[in-house]
């Protein structure tokens, strides 16, 4: 019997059940920090063993340079990271609904009946997760790449199974959906070239600034601060066309990647020194008029 003041709990022999399901809550508490604390170290744990796996898998492919490698391997680990975390988060949930001692089949049975719903209402987020896997699987484009999607070009800051975040030289973030992506135009894939157009006036000789050119472009391939950078020095290439009032000429380098921007800039730089050096114009707008010859007996 309960008397007034006591609790509501029954003795048993002598033993308070009052203390046993507090113990018990206690119990289960502890078991799911636990839980919690395992999901996390196992996080932890799998991302350092994926970046050594992976890191080994690549030594067997060929790259341009060491920088290509460690940008393909932070791809890679970043995807199958994200995937683990949420094969852990759901374990650990699971692990967390059983201890607290949720009815598994009516859970199953309402998954069921919901991921019927999502999985016509998610088409397009299934179809973002495979075209994602298609750009991790072809090497399409790494974070830390200069790429062109959709006419938005920028860094790749992120690769996601959803979606890649790009940001521009005005600090703007492109964030595209993976299902979106049906062309990728990387800049910086391997090796880039510097691909110049330069404009000089019909009397200068050709010969000259061939010589002058490749002077410069070899000057900076044996300059320490671009020495490592460049594959091939930019060279005069051709002459690729004559315009109203100049001569278009083309130059050609090959340099690492994501380096070309500054690379010609730099030759620009110093091929417009060494032209005013050596006196080769360049050639300013130009307009001819013609005085008809009615206007010419008039001022007569």
């Amino acid at each position: 019997m309960y008397s007034v003041g006591q609790s509501l709990v029954p003795n048993i022999d002598g033993i308070d059940l009052s203390v046993l399901i507090s113990q018990g809550h206690q119990i289960s508490f502890l078991k799911i920090l636990l839980i919690v604390i395992g999901v996390f170290l196992a996080r932890i744990i799998t991302k350092q063993v994926m970046y050594i796996l992976v890191g080994r898998v690549l030594k067997s492919q060929k790259y341009t340079n060491k920088k290509e490698e460690n940008k393909r391997k932070s791809t890679l680990v970043a995807a199958m990271n994200t995937i683990t975390t949420i094969l852990y988060i759901l374990l650990g949930m699971i692990a967390i609904l059983y201890e607290i001692g949720i009815n598994f089949s009516a859970l199953i049975a309402t998954f069921g009946a919901l991921g019927v719903v999502l999985g016509i209402a998610g088409q397009s987020a299934i179809k973002d997760f495979l075209r994602g896997m298609y750009i991790l699987i072809y090497d399409q484009m790494r974070v830390g790449d200069i790429v062109e999607i959709l006419g938005k070009s920028g860094m790749v800051e992120n690769i996601s199974l959803q979606v890649v975040r790009l940001r521009d030289l005005d600090g703007n973030v492109h964030v595209i959906p993976n299902g979106d992506i049906k062309i990728v135009t990387n800049k910086t894939n391997s090796y880039a070239n510097v691909n110049l157009d330069v404009y000089v006036a019909y009397d200068n000789d050709i010969d000259k600034i061939e010589k002058i050119s490749n002077k410069v472009g070899a000057e900076i391939a044996k300059d320490p601060k671009w020495l490592e950078k460049i594959i091939d020095p930019v060279q005069f290439l051709r002459v690729d066309g004559f315009g109203d009032v100049s001569v278009k000429i083309k130059y050609l380098g090959k340099v690492l990647p994501g380096e070309q921007w500054q690379i010609a800039g730099e030759f620009r730089r110093r091929l417009k020194i060494a032209f005013e050096e050596n006196n080769i114009a360049i050639p300013y707008p130009q307009r001819v008029l013609h005085e008809s010859s009615k206007a010419t007996k008039s001022k007569k």
